[in-house]
């Protein structure tokens, strides 16, 4: 069966095609590396490397040119740059290089091309020339603005209505444009802004355009498949390819549109202010990348998922198992049918769940297969650096020094730690669980359980009292 994948423009799964038999062409929107990275960019990125490496398997057999792009100026790079004294390159060099560590960790490959914003200005002012002369755009006092009713098929994409779209809709106070849907392709540059030279003033360019320039000079348009997170469907898609396809004999300007879904942190959405964010690289402190990366491919990519601590502790398990598993498997095994069924999950629109679930419940739960198929099977996954490990060499997981200051201050006050070491305050916090359960106040019971989580420490309770493991460093 070859592989369908679900096609966001035509809202229905299609077998796979490209253009240009052999060659597939994706661009996926990236970074914008004005703050550090979270785990949901990181879900994306990992989706679309596990495609990429099932389209250059041997079974599809496809060249891949991977085009992911870098936001390099807007406007919370230019405003971080202010708050720090320093300049938005710095700002964005800084993020860029700890989000490119933590893709690393987690066995992320580099794209073909990474192209910055900053370095296609000659093309995006290009595009922004011909979609004024082809009527698409106007010039006003504070930039360029794409006219949205130029273009009728605004909203086929992500479904919107136009009509709809409009109740409710408000021109900025400082805006200039003629209708509220418009939205800008060059913005005149404010007092100490980052600028650069165009036919109708200095100024930077607006994030839809950027992509729209990018993939056209990288790829050309059309192209085989677009991707990114389900939150840029619209409004940044949409104006993708309204700028696109106005300058394009027929459309679409990518025949695939691939979406992933969105990631909750622990029930909600990361958001600094509701203090349930956390940078990717910091998580990638406390956790296994690999059984990160386990996890998420244990949930459908179109779906969305809910991390919480429980659930990198239970997919760090799994990926113990899937360890111990391998070393004892032989070299080759009878599949009986095991590696067809492992592909045909993938072929149904990527589905790594369904692929995963035949790895556990076949090779590592009835050693079907053999080690050579569960090779290939991790290669695919991206999880093919686990080979190098076996069951008792997994790099040991330390404590860190400062974990009795981290508990107190996820505890605000609850227990007092002062001084501990890591092993004491760990058994500090677990002896005064077992005191709240005993007092029946199983509020503070299970609080004192998610601080020790939080820093990777899973608590296992029996007859003969509590253990505790380390699943995270």
């Amino acid at each position: 069966m070859p592989l369908r994948l679900y096609n966001t423009r035509t809202r229905s799964a299609e077998a796979f095609r490209t253009r240009e038999p052999g060659h597939v062409r994706i661009y996926v929107c990236g970074l914008t590396p004005s703050a550090e990275a979270h785990l949901g960019h990181a879900r994306s990125f990992l989706f679309f490397d596990v495609l990429r490496r099932y389209l250059t398997h041997p079974r599809n057999g496809y060249r891949v040119t991977y085009v992911q792009n870098v936001t390099d100026v807007d406007d919370r790079s230019i405003h971080a740059a202010e708050r720090e004294g320093t300049t938005f390159r710095a700002i964005v060099d800084r993020y860029y290089a700890s989000f490119k560590a933590s893709m690393h960790a987690l066995g992320v490959r580099d794209p073909d091309a990474e192209p910055r914003a900053t370095g296609y200005i000659a093309e995006i002012i290009a595009m922004i020339e011909e979609l004024l002369a082809h009527g698409n755009a106007y010039v006003v006092e504070d930039g360029v603005y794409y006219a949205v009713a130029s273009f009728a098929r605004y909203g086929a994409l992500s479904g919107k209505n136009v009509d709809e779209l409009l109740v409710g809709a408000r021109i900025a106070e400082n805006e200039f444009k003629r209708d509220p849907l418009d939205f800008a392709l060059w913005k005149f540059a404010k007092p100490g802004e980052p600028q650069w030279d165009s036919p109708w003033g200095g100024g930077r360019p607006g994030w839809h355009i950027e992509c729209s320039a990018m993939s056209r000079a990288l790829l050309g348009v059309p192209f085989d498949l677009h991707g990114g997170g389900y939150d840029l469907i619209f409004p940044h898609h949409e104006n993708e390819v309204a700028q696109s396809e106005a300058l394009m004999p027929a459309p679409p300007m990518a025949e695939f549109w691939a979406h992933g879904g969105l990631l909750n942190f622990d029930g909600r959405k990361m958001s600094k202010s509701l203090g349930n964010f956390e940078p990717l690289s910091a998580l990638l402190q406390r956790h296994d990348p690999y059984a990160i990366r386990l996890l998420f491919l244990q949930t459908g990519y179109r779906k969305p998922m809910n991390f919480t601590e429980d659930s990198i502790a239970a997919a760090t398990t799994a990926l113990d198992k899937l360890i111990a598993a391998r070393a004892a498997l032989p070299e080759t095994a009878d599949d009986e049918g095991v590696r067809e069924r492992f592909f045909a999950a993938l072929d149904d629109d990527m589905n790594t769940a369904g692929a995963i679930g035949v790895v556990f419940s076949e090779v590592v739960g009835n050693g079907r297969g053999g080690r050579a198929f569960l090779d290939e099977a991790l290669e695919v996954l991206g999880l093919g650096a686990v080979r190098e490990r076996t069951a008792h060499a997994i790099p040991a997981l330390a404590l860190p020094d400062d974990l009795a200051r981290r508990l107190a201050a996820r505890l605000d006050g609850a227990i007092s730690l002062n001084g501990e070491s890591p092993e004491e305050a760990v058994a500090a916090v677990i002896a005064a669980r077992a005191l709240a359960r005993k007092n029946k106040d199983f509020a503070l019971g299970d609080r004192l359980r998610d601080a020790l989580a939080a820093e990777g420490i899973v608590l296992k309770d029996s007859k003969d009292g509590t253990t505790w493991t380390r699943v995270a460093g």
